[in-house]
Order: structure tokens, then C-alpha cells, then sequence
């Protein structure tokens, strides 16, 4: 996943040592990693159903992570400098029509992730029910059969810009929007 820029891999196991480094727009679902996950990543999603290594997320600019996380541990392992540590909220969120997420792509461009800044369980179930349909894991099984405790142990890891740089771009599509209303 070295460098990827787009497209979407399970892996129905744990990967080495860094996993997704420099990801700019790829989907990955992987059961494990080793040190420096999700490093120099700038774009696209990956999950993580197991443990990671030390140092995850240093220099990650963009993209977001989604770590199973059941024994409160992950904290520790990441380099807390340009990132967010974020709990997945369970319901629905308040904006539900806007940019949801779906289980197909809509087109080879467009892998079906919606809006990051929302929908987070819905984004986090397509993902595991893709893993455990290409790769028949179970580990991937064991988290759907009791959805509802795994998502409460799912951690997200979100960049401080590109959070910041999503809200502006929405910001702006609201003014434009009431400005052409006008």
C-alpha cells in the first residue's frame, strides 16, 4: 500500500511495519499492523481491526483511520502531532442526507466514502462488511455478529487540517449556495 492513490484491498491478516505510508487516496482494511501506520498519508481510508505498532499516523496530513481499539491501548501508539483521536458516535448524524456513504462505489472515482466529516458507523460497517465479503475473515464476523459493543471500541484518527480544510470547503458551499438563492 506504499504510495497508493486509489482503488480498495483486504487483507485477511496483519501487514508489516509501515502500512499505507504516503496513501493518497486508497481504501485498505487490514486485521493488523506494525510500526508507522498511516505514515505521510494524504488521502483515502483504512481500517484496522487489530493491533497496531508504535508511532501511527506521524506526518498524516489527510485520509482517515478507523482502529479497533477494545482495550483502550491505541493512545499510546500514535504520534499525536497533526492528529485527532475521535470516538464514533452510533446514531445517526444530524446532517443524515448529507454525503452518506454506500456499500457500492458509484463510479471508479468515487468509492462510495461520503462525507468525512460525518457518518462515521455507517462508513466503519460498509468497510468491515466489504472486508469480511472479499476475505471472509472472522475476526471481520465476530465484530458484525455484536455490531453495536464493537463500534463503541472503534477510535477514529482524523487530521487536524483536513478537518479543518473539509469544514472551510463546506463553509463555503453553504455561502455560495444562499448567495445564489439570493
Amino acid at each position: 500500500m506504499y504510495g497508493a492513490i486509489a482503488g480498495e484491498a483486504y487483507f485477511n491478516g496483519v501487514a508489516g511495519e509501515r502500512f499505507a505510508v504516503r496513501n493518497s487516496g486508497a481504501i485498505a482494511v487490514v486485521e493488523g499492523t506494525g510500526d508507522h501506520g498511516c505514515e505521510y498519508m494524504t488521502g483515502g481510508v483504512v481500517v484496522v481491526l487489530g493491533k497496531t505498532g508504535r508511532n501511527f499516523a506521524a506526518g498524516m496530513s489527510g485520509g482517515v483511520a478507523y482502529v479497533y481499539d477494545p482495550e483502550g491501548a491505541f493512545t499510546d501508539l500514535v504520534n499525536h502531532a497533526q492528529v485527532d483521536l475521535l470516538p464514533i458516535a452510533a446514531g445517526p448524524d444530524a446532517e443524515e442526507g448529507t454525503g452518506r456513504p454506500s456499500q457500492r462505489p458509484r463510479s471508479v472515482n468515487d468509492f462510495g466514502m461520503g462525507d468525512m466529516l460525518r457518518h462515521d458507523a455507517e462508513r466503519l460497517r460498509i468497510l468491515v462488511e466489504r472486508h469480511q465479503l472479499h476475505t471472509g475473515s472472522k475476526l471481520a464476523g465476530a465484530l458484525l455478529a455484536d455490531w453495536d459493543a464493537a463500534l463503541g471500541k472503534f477510535v477514529k484518527v482524523m487530521p487536524r487540517d483536513y478537518a479543518a480544510a473539509l469544514k472551510r470547503l463546506e463553509a463555503e458551499r453553504h455561502e455560495a449556495a444562499s448567495v445564489a438563492a439570493e
